[in-house]
């Protein structure tokens, strides 16, 4: 197949985001526009095309401390109700123009409190914006938001009871983010049981800049019903020279209870957790028959795309439509709505879609 046909069966292809940062996939242009409007004078340049590549630059370091520091450009334009609308409109108008049907995006609304904003602002300005995305993008897309609490803070338990708050409004669940390191998840533990006694979802960044250790306490200690990233399971997994795999007992329990691994390519080998393309492990975990879900995790940040992510995957190992539907099929289904949703976005969008391309 020529590398034209590739490109447009990609383009074309009905794709499913479950991990997608709302500050880490702002356009170029728009982060210099707000900026100008708040007088923030921090950014290193105010020429679209040069900030992006200056993202890109500082987002390949190898560390997910350096990668996380590219936020604070970000979050310091996404502190007004407008601004926060629009950014959250674009996001889902881009999603969708790369073929995105269903996505979950996630932010930390406490990072957005600096010009006066309450918290409950903060979460209905956003889903404010992606109503208007989605309405938009002509219907082609649904956006739910997943709302972060972070790991070096201690309002993890206030953004829980916000997300049960808003949960009917557009809010699909929660997550916590950051850096991994020093900072465990079972620190918010009260946040995931508030979450539990109140029947809501949520999702625990683990397994990236920290090993199956982190991923462990991620589901057993705290209750994860997907794990963000997750490629350290690698580390409770042998592979022989034969080419086949014993998975040690946390491995197979992930795998056997098709806990959704939340992979995000480009991301992982930005901040070190995986070395290439062509040996990183979402082909291994996919053979394993794990839940494996394809991510962009920070379209601006990673300088990436659903549909380059497909690209990075047929280079490496292959793939054709198939295995992106077997990937969009797992994440509708690990996604956080409900059954008779998930159920129609399936049989409705995805099913016929892929069919679409043969």
């Amino acid at each position: 197949m020529s590398d034209n046909l590739v490109a447009d069966w990609i383009r074309r292809a009905p794709k499913a985001v479950l991990h997608d940062h709302l500050d880490g996939g702002l356009r170029p242009a728009t982060i210099i526009e707000l900026a100008r409007e708040r007088g923030y004078r921090g950014l290193p340049t105010e020429d679209p095309a040069e900030l992006a590549v200056w993202f890109r630059d500082a987002a390949n370091s190898g560390s997910l401390e350096r990668y996380l520091e590219t936020f604070a450009h970000t979050c310091a334009v996404m502190q007004t109700r407008d601004a926060l609308f629009r950014v959250a409109a674009e996001c889902a108008e881009d999603l969708a123009e790369d073929g995105v049907v269903y996505a979950e995006v996630r932010y930390a609304p406490e990072q957005h409190l600096e010009a006066g904003l309450t918290l409950d602002e903060v979460v209905e300005a956003v889903n404010a914006g992606f109503r208007e995305g989605e309405r938009r993008a002509g219907g082609r897309i649904t956006v739910r938001a997943l709302l972060t609490g972070m790991r070096h803070t201690d309002r993890s338990k206030e953004i829980a009871e916000l997300t049960v708050e808003h949960r009917d409004a557009g809010v699909a669940g929660f997550d916590i983010a950051g850096g991994e390191i020093g900072n465990p998840p079972a620190r918010h533990l009260a946040a995931f049981q508030y979450l539990k006694q109140h029947n809501c979802h949520f999702t625990i960044h683990a397994g990236e800049a920290v090993g199956a250790e982190s991923i462990h306490e991620a589901v057993q200690v705290c209750g994860a019903e997907r794990i963000g990233h997750g490629v350290r399971i690698t580390d409770d997994i042998v592979v022989h020279e034969d080419g086949t795999a014993r998975l040690g007992h946390l491995a197979s329990y992930i795998r056997d209870n098709r806990i959704a691994l939340e992979v995000c390519p480009t991301s992982n080998l930005q901040t070190g957790a995986a070395k290439d393309y062509d040996s990183h492990p979402i082909d291994l975990l996919r053979r394993l028959h794990f839940r494996v879900t394809l991510n962009t995790d920070n379209r601006l940040v990673s300088g990436t795309t659903m549909s380059q992510e497909f690209q990075h995957m047929v280079d490496a190992f292959g793939y054709g439509p198939e295995v992106f539907e077997e990937f969009t099929v797992a994440a509708v289904e690990a996604a956080f709505l409900p059954l008779p949703e998930r159920r129609r976005l399936i049989d409705e969008v995805v099913r016929p879609g892929y069919r679409s391309l043969a």
